[in-house]
């Protein structure tokens, strides 16, 4: 995994001969002055991980979820206690899925978790399911396979975004980029989607120089991105707030903004972290390249466009503490917002990059139905 420890979003480890499972998430509230693994050890603990932002990135929500349900069924005396009383497959099943349903109210933006159980709920209804222990052994199976899937398809994300933006730019020194939030190791199992492509830039000896937008009120980028380009030792790495990108352009120079994406919408409307849009408005009028680039898994063809899309509200405490505003002032706190498809230059996944067609608007249920 890149990055060494420091860059481990989480650990996980299972002992098929009797010695149940083990699982923590790294804290990424106290990154970077503190690292600290917490355990999961439930759903439960999973919910609250997910929930409270010790854990978060799109990609990472989603496994996450996926461990801790595979823990649970195994590990948890409690819960293991409570299929002991369970009689027949199908209510071990109906148990198990009620336990699903539970951690997808976790966060309700990012479509990668409800793509998960959806996913793990079709693979467990048409496997064995003559006992429990088939049931279960499943879950645990598909879990493993999904950290290992993330790191594989997160590269090839990497390896797709830096050939496209190396047929753009040509520089000889390579790319200049822009990015919003964390989107690295830290936010997946493994070297990241948006800022995995600056990995791939970087490891061909390609990558000019990296901002990072601080992203408030969570202070992502400037806790956990630039934690992980300084770990990475990145090549003229600079941190601006969210209001400077418009004047960082202008006086220092960009190629392309990328950026990750919770949900993309069949239009190709794309939910991110709060101040994406204005900084896809800000990359339009000056003519830089706005990237976003995200696992196959967050497009999401049932909505039409950006919309439908619930966006997550967040207390106001989390923007009132980290500001120094007075106690008690109004404040409006989304988590997300909407970047409409006309600001967008592509889509990049593990199966390749998505553009506009002719018609200057992006297919992505054509794109899905090509390469599911």
């Amino acid at each position: 995994m890149s990055g060494g420890d420091n860059l481990r979003s989480l650990i996980f480890s299972y002992d098929k001969n009797g010695g149940g499972a083990s699982f923590s998430v790294l804290d990424q509230l106290l990154i970077p002055h503190e690292t600290k693994y917490v355990d999961i050890k439930n759903c439960e603990d999973a919910w609250d991980a997910i929930r409270s932002m010790r854990i978060r990135g799109a990609p990472l929500i989603a496994i996450v979820a996926i461990l801790g349900l595979a823990v649970d069924l195994t590990s948890n005396k409690t819960t293991v206690a409570e299929l002991d009383g369970i009689v027949g497959v199908d209510e071990v099943k109906k148990y198990v899925f009620q336990k699903m349903d539970y951690l997808k109210t976790s966060r309700p933006t990012a479509v990668n978790l409800f793509n998960a159980m959806e996913e793990l709920k079709g693979i467990v209804n048409n496997s064995d399911n003559s006992s429990r222990e088939a049931i279960v052994n499943v879950i645990m199976t598909h879990a493993q396979f999904m950290l290992e899937r993330d790191v594989s398809d997160n590269k090839a994300i990497g390896n797709h975004g830096a050939d496209d933006l190396l047929s753009r730019h040509t520089h000889p020194d390579g790319v200049r980029l822009v990015t919003i939030c964390n989107t690295g190791s830290l936010a997946t199992a493994g070297w990241g989607t948006a800022l995995g492509v600056a990995r791939e830039l970087q490891s061909r000896g390609k990558l000019r120089s990296i901002a990072a937008l601080e992203t408030r009120p969570y202070y992502q980028g400037s806790r956990l991105t630039a934690y992980e380009i300084m770990t990475e030792n990145m090549p003229n790495p600079c941190l601006i707030c969210d209001s400077m990108a418009a004047s960082y352009i202008r006086a220092k120079g960009a190629d392309a903004c990328v950026v990750g994406a919770d949900r993309v919408c069949s239009n190709g409307d794309t939910a991110n972290k709060i101040g994406t849009f204005q900084l896809a408005i800000t990359a339009k009028e000056m003519g830089v390249d706005f990237f976003v680039a995200s696992p196959f898994t967050t497009l999401d063809c049932d909505l039409e466009s950006g919309d439908m899309i619930e966006i997550e509200e967040r207390p106001a405490e989390e923007m009132l503490d980290s500001s120094n505003a007075p106690k008690g002032m109004k404040c409006w706190n989304p988590a997300f917002d909407v970047t409409p498809a006309d600001y967008i230059t592509g889509i990049i996944t593990e199966k390749g990059v998505l553009r506009k067609g002719s018609d200057g608007k992006f297919d992505v249920k054509g794109f899905v139905a090509k390469h599911s």
